[in-house]
């Protein structure tokens, strides 16, 4: 359980870093040639894969590939979401609770084994 708690610790973290790298110009740098846009996120996204790499690394002990992808999925919704509406000021929509209620299906099928013991 450790390994899975500072797994998924570490790619809350990095999923911070990387939706600032993948969305956070669109906001800020608008105004500014693409290739500047790129070259911040490529920087901010070198500390997005040094929390990243060993929190896959820690997780795949522990999990295997399907269940580590979708904690990484579910884990990358829980930071959008929040990044949307109070940085990038978008309306908060029922889209998003149905999208999570689709995830939370894809972590019951995916950790299912686990679940009901079988």
């Amino acid at each position: 359980m450790r390994a899975i708690l500072l797994s998924a610790s570490l790619l809350c973290l990095s999923n911070v870093f990387m939706t600032f790298a993948w969305y956070g110009h669109l906001k800020n740098l608008s105004s500014k040639p693409w290739i500047v846009a790129a070259l911040l996120s490529w920087g901010i996204a070198l500390f997005e894969y040094m929390l990243q790499v060993p929190a896959n690394r820690i997780g795949f002990q522990v999990m295997n590939l399907g269940q580590l992808k979708i904690m990484q999925e579910v884990i990358t919704l829980a930071v959008f979401v929040p990044f949307s509406v109070f940085f990038m000021q978008e309306e908060l929509r029922l889209d998003y609770v149905w999208a999570g209620m689709c995830m939370l299906g894809a972590v019951f099928f995916i950790f299912r084994q686990q679940l009901v013991g079988n």
